[in-house]
């Protein structure tokens, strides 16, 4: 991919590449910029150092406001050409660009983060000079937050490869430069891959080759631009699952030999203060009325998606009072599963069969906030712990059914 540079000071190599991926972000990319060259300058004195702005050539200033920063760390900022957009596109720019730098360290950091501090450098980069080949952030979020990853994301990726890594979505994350050269040399990429897909993509291809994972506790909740969750669903949905789906189609001989999961080690406990995440509210006369209102229009469509018996399980959740709503995770996981193979037939059209699945996933939310209203956040991850090893617990019925096809 071609891509436009502005190197003012002529650097060429890098131990440490710091990643700040951007699109509009001039009012923002300051902060998370600061705290990147705050944790270099104070953790990683003796190393040599560059944080790259890989942008989409955003028409608000974002070059500008990224380079007038005054950092004692040099910059660079790359751009895709105009026109392209996407956090993978930018992603793909910085992989080329670290291995020009012979980097043995790349970070990455989202631009509207208004919660990092230095210590996440040092979370985030320590690992790799330990042997430790990707990096995955763990936060303290409410429960509320994330409804992408607790629902689907996580316990979908954990069942598929056998891994626990809690955020497999989540934005902020470090690998090394032999990861990187695997990343930048995949022959796999597609249009979600190129937008938000790319987090799924790169947890999933480091488990794949069998790189040595670890999560990093980040201390403090990731907090950025504010989103409800109609924006997070809009956002994420079609690039993530669009992602893991065309994925599972790559790697079926690896995922289906795959029985249970593992955990995966965490590096940072103890390193700096925990704190509460901000409250996140949920509108659950909204969660309802878009699940109702949306499964009863794309009935016909779930009537040839699903299997029967989900067809028939589906039927009864819909009968299920508001007040006392439930969706059990036993069918949850059967439905994501009868969607993968929906993808694989690819007798429906993909996009639309993704978008499908949102309505149920305002249900599914909607059931999980009933569920866990009185939980604290603790008790929250045990709830959705059990709702993983349901989805591993069901995985021969995915395995089954996919290999029918």
């Amino acid at each position: 991919m071609k891509f436009v540079e502005d190197n003012p000071q002529s650097i060429t190599s890098a131990e440490i590449v710091v990643g700040i991926p951007s699109l509009n972000e001039a009012d923002l990319i300051s902060f998370p910029t600061l705290q990147a060259d705050r944790g270099l300058t104070k953790y990683y004195p003796d190393k040599s150092a560059v944080i790259v702005n890989v942008d989409n050539n955003s028409p608000d200033d974002t070059h500008q406001a990224f380079m007038k920063t005054r950092t004692e760390t040099p910059k660079i900022y790359v751009s895709t050409e105009e026109g392209v957009t996407g956090k993978g596109n930018n992603l793909r720019n910085l992989f080329d660009k670290a291995l020009e730098l012979e980097a043995k360290a790349v970070l990455v950091i989202d631009a509207d983060l208004k919660s990092i501090s230095p210590m996440w450098i040092r979370n985030l980069a320590e690992p790799l000079f330990d042997d430790y080949d990707f990096v995955a952030p763990l936060y303290i979020r409410h429960k509320y937050d994330v409804t992408v990853t607790n629902s689907i994301a996580y316990p979908l990726t954990r069942a598929l490869y056998g891994r626990r890594v809690r955020q497999p979505i989540g934005g902020d994350v470090a690998f090394s430069n032999k990861l990187a050269r695997c990343f930048a040399e995949s022959a796999i990429w597609n249009d979600a891959i190129a937008h938000f897909g790319i987090d799924a993509w790169m947890t999933t291809d480091a488990i794949r080759t069998h790189s040595s994972i670890i999560q990093s506790f980040m201390g403090r909740p990731k907090v950025h631009k504010a989103r409800d969750i109609d924006s997070e669903v809009g956002l994420l949905f079609e690039d993530v699952l669009g992602t893991i789906f065309e994925l599972m189609l790559h790697f079926d001989s690896f995922w289906k030999d795959v029985k249970w999961s593992r955990p995966t080690a965490v590096f940072g406990f103890g390193l700096g203060d925990i704190e509460v995440p901000p409250p996140v509210r949920i509108d659950t006369q909204m969660l309802w009325d878009k699940f109702v209102s949306g499964v009863r229009t794309k009935w016909d469509f779930y009537s040839k998606a699903l299997a029967r018996e989900s067809v028939n399980k589906l039927e009864e959740v819909m009968d299920i009072p508001a007040m006392g709503f439930e969706f059990p995770t036993g069918l949850w996981a059967k439905i994501i599963y009868d969607f993968a193979v929906a993808y694989k037939q690819a007798s429906l059209d993909r996009g639309e069969l993704i978008r499908a699945l949102i309505p149920l996933h305002y249900g599914k939310t909607l059931s999980f906030v009933i569920e866990t209203e009185a939980m604290n956040n603790q008790q929250v991850e045990e709830f959705i712990e059990d709702q993983c090893l349901q989805f591993e617990k069901s995985k021969p019925y995915l395995v089954e059914r996919w290999d029918q096809f």
